[in-house]
């Protein structure tokens, strides 16, 4: 049976490591959205191009754009058997765009993502912001102050130096949140009443969250 999921949750709480997990076990492709478009402004598509000329001007990427890449990512034959959305969609807006995109995909079958939204207090979210470190070289994300590490400031797994993103500091973080939740709450709200919600506690421990995660797919 084909398995399609969508994540939703705040700068933070934890979806990058769990739909990796998530993927790794299931093999279906995990499709984040900032990365797609990454990726098709190098290809050099024309929705690359056309993403590209408003990224460079700072300005956001218009949904019916963000869609059509959307489409052409979920029509690839890695994704026949299901997919992992990691923070698509966001609004409203992009929900029912990516309802229209699904209704042509899976051609009138009764298919239907299942939702989950990592909710995690906000104070823990900002702890683990500001503690928060990335690998530029392979894509590994840590946590300094939560996870044992051989050294604080290098990648276990490649050796690289990590780093900090700008905009992980508590003032960012709270404005961050603030935007994401006014945005969010109303998908939310749509996915519960239409039964596709799944509220995951992504305030424990890695491990504990996974097992969670796992034990309430449908």
């Amino acid at each position: 049976m084909k398995k399609e999921f969508i994540f939703i949750g705040p700068p933070g709480s934890g979806k990058g490591t769990q739909t990796k997990m998530l993927s790794e076990e299931y093999k279906l492709p995990h499709i984040d959205t900032g990365s797609l478009l990454r990726e098709e402004v190098a290809t050099g598509s024309e929705e690359g191009k056309l993403a590209n000329s408003f990224m460079e001007k700072g300005q956001l990427v218009p949904i019916n754009v963000v869609s059509e890449i959307i489409k052409k990512r979920l029509k690839q034959s890695d994704c026949n058997n299901g997919f992992i959305l990691d923070g698509y969609p966001r609004s409203l807006e992009q929900a029912r765009a990516l309802d229209t995109i699904l209704e042509e995909i899976n051609k009138g079958t009764q298919t239907k993502p299942q939702v989950f939204y990592f909710d995690v207090p906000q104070e823990k979210l900002i702890e683990r912001l500001v503690n928060r470190r990335s690998c530029p070289k392979c894509g590994a994300i840590y946590n300094i102050k939560t996870m044992k590490m051989k050294d604080i400031n290098k990648c276990d797994k490649c050796g690289s130096t990590l780093t900090r993103r700008e905009d992980d500091t508590e003032e960012v973080a709270v404005k961050r949140f603030k935007t994401y939740f006014e945005q969010t709450e109303p998908l939310i709200n749509l996915y519960k009443q239409r039964g596709q919600l799944t509220k995951i506690d992504a305030g424990l421990e890695i491990n504990e969250i996974y097992k969670n995660l796992t034990g309430a797919i449908k």
